[in-house]
């Protein structure tokens, strides 16, 4: 009888395990005209941001999470690496030039977020 709790519980624990680093995850993007302030605490918040072709918009990185991994923000597609101090705000402004989907991440990979450029 323990060894079948045992694998049962192993099993639910690979599903839990997958779905939860697996699992899509959708989050609703938020409209930008102008600018938006970003919270950077365990992720980014709002995490997926839409802006229109052609239009400069900024992004305001407010870093609250002590995590040394949260401590760069990177927009690879812009050419854009910003260090983010504690509780400062960094101020980014782009204008996207072709439609899409644009990833940005933390230093080290971990962390997500998107840029989705309309027409």
């Amino acid at each position: 009888m323990d060894k079948i709790i045992v694998t049962i519980g192993g099993i639910l624990g690979i599903f839990f395990t997958l779905w939860f680093f697996l699992g899509k995850k959708d989050s609703k993007a938020t409209e930008v005209n102008d600018s938006v302030d970003i919270i950077v605490k365990g992720g980014y918040s709002p995490d997926v941001i839409s802006v229109k072709k052609g239009k400069t918009v900024t992004l305001n990185f407010i870093r609250k999470d002590e995590s040394s991994c949260l401590e760069e923000v990177i927009l690879s597609d812009f050419k854009i690496k910003k260090y983010l101090p504690l509780n400062k705000k960094i101020s980014i402004q782009i204008t996207p030039q072709k439609i899409g989907k644009f990833d940005f991440s933390c230093g080290m990979g971990m962390f997500h977020g998107k840029l989705i450029v309309k027409d």
